[in-house]
């Protein structure tokens, strides 16, 4: 039954890959900052890297996805942690398979509710799911439409008081003022200055001084905080796959890492296709600027929550990030949105159900 478990978690391993790597990458694909290869290639590296760095970050995460406190240690069984992988599994294939984020955070929870419920009956303690699971998983998506929304009006409103655009160019000249940021300046002196005749602009020198592409700032930006995502996501989800693997002793914490790692990585490159195109361009339209914001969003959101061992769902934050974007823009598409939505509310009790059926048929 151990080798039944670490296959288990290896296969949700390789699904959440399939199903969440892209997503810290979604917004440099659909803004067309990256292409597909491009952007895959630096969601795995930053995905496996957060993925490894969990053994020092997330030991509480390991510990809640343990199913240790929510079943008594004398109901808690190698059997009952397989039907959790398992039934997670199925949950986050299925919704690969069509094309739509969901959360593996939501399918681990409900399936170890309803492997739960068979294995310890009334002897399960719904108590811990409160505060521990179900507040953080209920207000992330919220916080993160909110913050996204305020990132990406905040940024515009910034760029329309300095004169900014996509085509400017911050470089420092020498003059008396400067036009973009009203500077007031004495003859001679070098201050800083926002041409708007476009970006070549930033190519000449203005008696040897540099300029500043406002375009390339914000793509620089834009794809550092897509790694960093990326990184956040490895970071947060890897700990609760780890948690079945160790709570069942079927591998140690640096190898059941390195495994989790590897799966997920390899589940990215094999088959995360369908759910990318979903967030990157079925969702809402995007530009460097609003996919910046998002990204900015969801890592903040997700490192802060690794951090304080919360088990928030990168998916809901990632996905919740670019419908605030959306929002901001008035330009979600409604019917993919309410896929999503559809998707997110099913996700918990089918995997509650299929993991009440495996842990009855591995009793």
């Amino acid at each position: 039954m151990t080798e039944l478990v670490a296959i288990a978690a290896l296969l949700l391993a390789f699904v959440n890959g399939a199903n969440d790597n892209m997503k810290g990458v979604a917004t440099l694909y659909g803004s067309g900052a990256l292409s597909y290869g491009r952007a895959l290639a630096l969601a795995s590296v930053a995905t496996g890297l957060g993925g490894l760095a969990s053994l020092a970050l997330s030991e509480r995460l390991v510990h809640a996805f343990s199913a240790k406190g929510l079943v008594p240690d004398a109901l808690l069984s190698e059997g009952m942690l397989a039907s959790v992988a398992l039934a997670a599994t199925v949950s986050v294939l299925v919704a690969t398979r069509v094309g739509l984020p969901v959360s593996t955070t939501h399918a681990l929870l409900g399936a170890l509710l309803g492997a739960g419920a068979v294995a310890a009956g009334s002897a399960l303690d719904l108590g811990v799911l409160g505060g521990s699971f179900v507040l953080p998983l209920l207000l992330s998506p919220l916080v993160a439409v909110a913050a996204a929304l305020i990132i990406a009006r905040g940024g515009r409103r910034f760029a329309r008081r300095m004169g900014l655009h996509s085509d400017s160019c911050v470089c420092l000249e020498v003059g008396t003022s400067s036009t973009g940021f009203a500077m007031a300046a004495a003859d001679g002196a070098v201050v800083p200055s926002v041409p708007t005749s476009g970006a070549h602009l930033c190519d000449d020198r203005q008696r040897g001084l540099p300029g500043i592409s406002a375009r390339r700032v914000v793509s620089g930006v834009h794809l550092s905080s897509a790694g960093l995502v990326c990184f956040a996501r490895g970071l947060n989800d890897t700990p609760k796959i780890l948690g079945l693997v160790m709570g069942a002793s079927a591998m140690g914490a640096v190898t059941g890492a390195l495994a989790i790692s590897a799966a997920m990585v390899l589940g990215g490159v094999a088959a995360a296709r369908r759910v990318t195109r979903t967030i990157a361009h079925d969702i809402t339209p995007m530009r460097p600027e609003t996919g910046l914001a998002g990204n900015l969003a969801t890592a903040t959101l997700v490192l802060g929550a690794s951090r304080l061992g919360m088990p928030v769902s990168t998916t809901h934050v990632s996905v919740g990030s670019i419908l605030g974007i959306g929002a901001e823009g008035a330009s979600l598409r409604g019917p993919t949105v309410r896929r999503i939505a559809a998707a997110w509310v099913g996700t918990l009790p089918v995997a509650a159900a299929l993991g009440a059926a495996f842990a009855w048929w591995l009793a």
